[in-house]
């Protein structure tokens, strides 16, 4: 989750900015209106839990053909254990050069192997400064590397206000239920410090997505996208919306029958499931265990990097992983099939990173 943006006033450079340069699409965009050419931007970002990155790497390094416009030159990385202030170090850097097509990549140099919470993305200097004044431009960081498991947050429940923020929330362990806007009614499960929720308007049937972070335990932090729309970032004060929103009062958080599961994490390109995952397992083995006169079809699903019948393959398997972990934990195997959809039916876009987090998922669909 981006924190806050380090950049001269003058620059403009806001925190749509800092969610552009880690958000998975890797078109280059302007990050400031014209600036001296060796002015320095920085985004710091929070992270999920203890990360040690074995690559950074910054794709499409390509220039716009106006000499107003410039891609930057010199990239910094820097990570702390300590807080979003104090402790940073230096992880990677590299000083870039235009490439000669797109799709190539320059992998940063790393310096520093350290586990992290917090990273800096500096980025200064100018490739081509044929002017005395530049409109600087970037693309996006990648980063690559092992992160620890972390226990769900638990801090979600309750009202939330904030401008273009009106929520009020119910959390049960990693299971949280709850009502947005007017009359929209929202479902979510908890990975680490992360709530991922998505909800529909029942008078329009337009849906939203959400992806949540607390930043103390006073102010939640979101993410959302509506009716297929880029994700915007709000951030919400505990409390009660001046018009709290209007639905009937949601059921008590659980997982079962018709849930779709965001919490349900597995290794990198694989179906082993992380040790996350328990939570948001047993909440769902409860579930099932409540309804057992019906038939499970727990069905895997994915983003769409890669090929599409990888996708298939590899999102049946986890699928099946789900199964037999449910299989140990007490539900009858003859209640249960697995299913892989892979990319075929996505809820919500593809063109960045958040959008393919909230389509890597598990659904949950009962009969009889």
């Amino acid at each position: 989750m981006p924190l806050r943006v380090e950049a001269p006033a003058t620059a403009r450079v806001g925190i749509e900015h800092a969610i552009a340069a880690i958000d998975g699409s890797p078109g280059v965009r302007a990050i400031s209106t014209a600036v001296p050419a060796d002015t320095r931007v920085a985004f710091v970002y929070a992270l999920p839990a203890p990360t040690v990155f074995e690559r950074l790497a910054v794709p499409m390094v390509l220039e716009t053909p106006s000499p107003s416009q410039t891609f930057v030159r010199d990239v910094i990385v820097w990570g702390s254990s300590v807080s979003d202030t104090q402790g940073f170090e230096k992880l990677a850097s590299a000083t870039l050069a235009a490439h000669a097509r797109t799709g190539e990549q320059t992998e940063l140099t790393i310096h520093r192997r350290d586990a992290v919470r917090w990273v800096k993305l500096e980025l200064a200097g100018a490739l081509d400064a044929a002017r005395p004044k530049l409109f600087l431009e970037f693309s996006e960081i990648i980063g690559e590397g092992t992160q620890s498991a972390a226990s769900p947050a638990d801090g979600f429940g309750g009202p939330w206000s904030g401008r273009g923020v009106a929520m009020v929330l119910q959390q049960d362990s990693a299971v949280v239920s709850g009502c947005f806007d007017q009359a929209s009614r929202l479902e979510g499960t908890v990975s680490g410090p992360v709530l991922f929720a998505t909800g529909r308007d029942p008078r329009t049937g337009v849906a939203s997505s959400f992806i949540a972070s607390q930043l103390g335990t006073q102010r939640l932090q979101l993410l959302r996208s509506t009716n297929g729309a880029p994700f915007k970032l709000f951030v919400a004060e505990r409390g009660a919306p001046r018009k709290p929103p209007v639905c009937d009062a949601p059921a008590k958080p659980a997982l079962g029958c018709g849930s779709v599961i965001h919490g349900i994490r597995f290794d990198f390109d694989a179906a082993t499931l992380r040790a996350e995952s328990a939570p948001v397992l047993s909440a769902l083995q409860r579930g099932l265990a409540a309804d057992a006169g019906r038939t499970v079809r727990i069905e895997g699903h994915s983003s769409s990097e890669g090929a599409a019948d990888y996708n298939q393959a590899l999102s049946k398997r986890r699928a099946q992983a789900v199964v037999d972990a449910l299989v140990k934990q007490g539900i009858a195997a003859s209640r249960l099939t697995a299913a892989g959809l892979g990319e075929s039916r996505p809820i919500a876009g593809n063109d960045d990173e958040a959008g393919r987090a909230l389509n890597r998922r598990v659904e949950v669909h009962c009969s009889g």
